[in-house]
């Protein structure tokens, strides 16, 4: 299959064989290459078969191969003829990012960075299958599920603000704990407030520029601003749910009446009942995992407190926003030139919605919803900004980080007889990690280049950069 350049960010797959539309990659002319050598272009064309897809079958620059989907990847689908599918959320269903901002500046922490790493790392659960101290009834557990962020607040786990910061405000409303089945539920009881292993992460990072100053203010970033980053999902639980309903829609799509060009794109149609089911219980696995990230964020303030001996009026350590990247949403889209609901799928993609936009939160509404895009813990993240081309070619779309260019397996071959960690202190940041091969998997070099992932989808204009934020102390699991 030959892809076709549109233009300096924009690549076009073209529509052949089942393909119900042409796929749509943003890239550059050098990070084309590894799509092309890793062939992840083949999968926007599978998602382009399913039925009901609407507009494009899309990539993000940060495209790689993906379970079904590639990560990466946003479709978009008809409520009525269309479907969904857990291969098109992922395992880690919300597995989302947040950024707080302090209002201490880099000279307030620098000699105190390793005593911070340390403190982090003891008092933050990490690690594959860590569990935490918190200890949920069942009872409790279905209410977390159902409320999300709100029922952390209410537990004295963050305050109101963090709530609105939220994308849906922490919450999806169609949550149904009766979907979950026992394996799922018992996962759940002891894993809230964990960070969890592979790309999760907590950074400690400064601000190191500022790309617009107007809308940086209404973020409350400042240059040489102490920031603190959370990567995490919803853990063992939301993995016990995409693996429970792949189970039953891999039976159920034989049914369908379509052949699928592969069988890890398992779906069901949207308003079905295994299909409404899927939606009930991934909501559950979302909640969740904001309630994770909100456990997460009250307890690293609370490390920053202990550390540095001083309050929350002092540290002011607020809420910028919690963006999810593994997620389907029932949205309001214009599609050929009329507006409708459609349920948008992002795999290793987050929202980019512009300003005036009803679902941002009242406080940044006509700046545009606030977009964090990490890197690798070696280089730096973003902080960029919704725009209305966004909504306009990707159904409100943006990169959601850097994304692999080598496999967890080819890492740990070129980082043989390297010491990462020490590589990195040589560059000023302190990490600590759980797992034996979590920093070779994890090491800078199986990503592709950050800020060339931010140009391209910066200068195609479907988000806007804000601020460059570099990292100080990084926590793996």
């Amino acid at each position: 299959m030959k892809l076709h350049k549109l233009d300096d960010y924009r690549w076009e797959v073209p529509k052949t064989g089942n393909m119900n539309t042409c796929g749509r990659i943003y890239s550059n002319e050098a990070m084309i290459k590894a799509v092309k050598q890793e062939e992840a272009y083949q999968q926007v064309a599978n998602v382009a078969c399913l039925p009901g897809i609407l507009g494009a079958s899309l990539g993000m620059p940060d495209i790689h191969w993906g379970y079904g989907f590639p990560i990466g990847g946003v479709a978009a689908f008809d409520l009525d003829s269309g479907v969904i599918s857990p291969g098109g959320v992922g395992y880690d269903i919300n597995c989302g990012v947040r950024l707080a901002a302090s209002s201490l500046s880099i000279k307030d922490i620098k000699n105190r960075l390793e005593d911070l790493a340390n403190a982090l790392y003891r008092n933050i659960p990490c690690g594959v299958g860590s569990t935490g101290s918190l200890r949920l009834s069942k009872k409790d557990e279905k209410t977390v599920l159902r409320e999300g962020s709100r029922w952390a607040v209410t537990q004295g786990f963050g305050e109101d603000t963090d709530i609105t910061h939220t994308e849906d405000s922490g919450c999806m409303k169609n949550a149904d704990p009766s979907e979950l089945s026992d394996r799922a539920l018992e996962r759940g009881l002891r894993q809230l407030g964990t960070l969890g292993a592979g790309n999760h992460f907590i950074e400690v990072g400064r601000v190191e520029t500022i790309y617009n100053k107007t809308v940086a203010d209404r973020f409350g970033l400042f240059e040489g601003q102490v920031t603190l980053m959370i990567h995490s999902g919803s853990r063992g639980l939301g993995h016990q749910v995409c693996d429970d309903f792949l189970a039953l829609m891999t039976k159920h799509s034989k049914r369908l009446g379509f052949d699928l060009p592969d069988r890890q794109l398992s779906c069901a149609m949207i308003k079905s009942d295994e299909g409404e089911r899927y939606f009930n219980a991934m909501a559950c696995a979302a909640n969740y995992a904001w309630t994770n990230r909100q456990i997460l964020l009250h307890r690293a303030r609370k490390v920053f407190y202990e550390v540095f001996g001083i309050g929350p009026r002092d540290l002011s350590m607020n809420l910028v926003y919690d963006v999810c990247h593994n997620i389907a949403k029932k949205e309001e889209h214009i599609v050929d030139g009329i507006k409708r609901v459609v349920c948008v799928h992002r795999k290793g993609a987050t929202r980019s919605f512009p300003p005036g936009h009803p679902s941002i939160c009242d406080e940044y509404r006509d700046i545009g919803q606030p977009i964090l895009i990490p890197g690798d813990m070696g280089t730096a993240s973003y902080v960029l900004v919704g725009t209305q081309k966004a909504m306009e070619e990707t159904f409100g779309s943006t990169s959601h980080g850097a994304g692999r260019v080598l496999s967890r397996k080819a890492a740990k071959k070129t980082s043989r007889g390297r010491a990462i960690h020490r590589e990195l202190e040589d560059k000023g940041i302190f990490v600590r990690w759980t797992g034996k091969t979590t920093l070779a998997e994890e090491m800078p070099e199986a990503y592709k280049d950050i800020s060339k992932v931010v140009e391209v989808v910066h200068n195609a204009g479907i988000s806007e950069k804000v601020a460059k934020l570099k990292p100080l102390v990084v926590i793996k699991g």
